[in-house]
């Protein structure tokens, strides 16, 4: 005689056989309405993913009656439907200490600026028209009096990122041919993004000369012949090589390209256009390597530039030209919200009020008796708003300026310390993720840290209201 199954596997076939059909659930009147405005596929989908989540629930032993009923399910199917319309991108307060987050967006926008680059986006513009020749005209000459002015190169060219301008340079300088890199400037980038990667969808032969640590001009004398079309620099932007090291300076590989007609160029990263050093920030100035005499010289828009994701190059005019005049120009090409920002962004470097107006150099140039006054103001509405709940204090601390720029450059800082007595720092830093708007901080010692660097001050509040819901929750 076959025995009777357990009670528990009984229930678990009763209440899947309880399971509303897809059918049953098309035809509830809040999802009817659903499908009267959005495309039926949309809803289906929501109603089938509802309907297997419960089916899963039962199967793992963690259902009832009630959310197996068909009320629940169309409960569910509208949740699913107002999440899956929601933008997954959205904003989030930096409370990390690293200025550009590369998974944060990198550089932020000025609000100004970028509603100024509104005006240009909602409507028609003069992107590739010539206003005073009454004719077409092109997109690249928006912005190239100002990279000229700011950086004293002769020409310039504005394609989508950095990446996309070396590949455009390789493709149009050197495709078939040779170009010579020292191994230790065969930078990798995040993502597992590797210099050799470029050369390769630019069709250029990699020829590496010297050793990690040390390379010397003999090197690149030895390496060159007649297939040779280009001898790159490549800024170490992402890490640094110390103890016994030598390389060779861009304006001595200036001398040896001129002795050969080789092309010189350099990949410079960052890009970063006013003298920073003042503010113990050794970096490079694009006008510094201009000077030197590169072909061209490619850097990134929205790292220390701060502005929008670009890829600029600069250089000499004839050189600049051939890249204009390439067909994958037109594929790497940026649109106008992108230009418009970035010429506006521009615009404050020649008019001199960039400190003020590009927020990333603002962040990075903030005293530290501004920061402490930032992190004063942090605390006490973190001790009036959480009260017991944690103890809150004042730490020096250090940034970091990110965007793969510096590695060894630190920033002195100021953080706010909650230490919570009851609750899991942890889980209240997965509140502060998944919350709305997102915040992230540091975790340290089962604490939250809060470096002020990167927070602005009319985020002060957002932040205490943040905190002090993910404690109630």
């Amino acid at each position: 005689m076959q025995q009777a199954p357990p009670y528990h596997a009984t229930d678990m076939k009763q209440l899947l056989r309880k399971l509303p059909r897809v059918d049953d659930v098309l035809t509830r009147s809040a999802v009817r309405d659903l499908s009267a405005r959005l495309p039926y596929e949309l809803v289906l989908n929501c109603v089938r993913t509802a309907i297997e989540n419960r089916r899963a629930a039962v199967l793992a032993g963690n259902a009832d009656e009630s959310l197996v009923a068909i009320e629940s399910v169309e409960s569910e199917v509208l949740e699913i439907v107002s999440k899956r319309l929601e933008p997954g991108l959205r904003a989030v307060i930096n409370a990390t200490g690293v200025v550009l987050h590369t998974n944060l967006g990198r550089a932020p926008l000025s609000a100004e600026i970028v509603s100024q680059a509104s005006e240009i986006a909602v409507g028609y513009s003069n992107l590739e028209y010539d206003l005073a020749a009454r004719q077409r005209g092109s997109r690249y000459t928006h912005s190239a009096d100002l990279l000229r002015e700011i950086t004293g190169a002769e020409a310039s060219l504005v394609v989508n990122n950095n990446a996309g301008a070396m590949v455009l340079m390789l493709t149009a300088l050197a495709r078939n041919k040779q170009v010579i890199v020292s191994r230790g400037e065969l930078i990798e980038i995040g993502g597992s993004f590797r210099l050799p990667d470029i050369f390769e969808v630019g069709g250029a032969q990699l020829c590496e000369v010297g050793t990690t640590n040390r390379t010397h001009l003999r090197d690149y004398e030895v390496a060159i012949n007649a297939e040779t079309a280009m001898l790159l620099k490549v800024h170490r932007s992402n890490f640094a090589v110390v103890g016994f090291t030598e390389e060779v300076a861009a304006e001595t590989l200036v001398t040896l390209g001129g002795e050969h007609n080789i092309p010189v160029c350099e990949d410079l990263g960052s890009g970063c256009l006013v003298d920073l050093t003042p503010y113990g920030i050794p970096a490079v100035t694009v006008r510094q390597q201009v000077e030197k005499g590169l072909d061209v010289i490619t850097f990134s828009g929205d790292k220390l530039l701060g502005g929008p994701q670009a890829g600029v190059l600069v250089g000499k005019k004839d050189v600049i030209e051939r890249l204009r005049a390439h067909p994958l120009t037109r594929a790497l090409r940026v649109d106008k919200l992108t230009l418009a920002t970035l010429e506006r962004t521009l615009i404050a470097y020649a008019d001199g009020t960039w400190k003020e107006k590009v927020p990333t150099i603002k962040l990075l140039t903030t005293p530290m008796v501004d920061l402490s006054d930032r992190a004063q103001r942090l605390h006490d509405r973190f001790a009036e708003a959480l009260g017991k709940r944690a103890t809150v204090s004042i730490e020096p601390c250090e940034g970091r300026v990110g965007g793969g720029a510096m590695p060894e450059t630190t920033l002195s800082s100021v953080a706010v310390r909650v230490a919570p007595q009851n609750d899991s720092a942890t889980a209240i830093d997965e509140a502060l993720r998944l919350g709305k708007p997102s915040v992230l901080c540091r975790i340290d010692h089962d604490a939250l840290v809060f470096d002020v660097r990167t927070l602005f001050d009319a985020q002060i509040e957002v932040v205490v209201e943040c905190v002090s819901a993910a404690f109630s929750a």
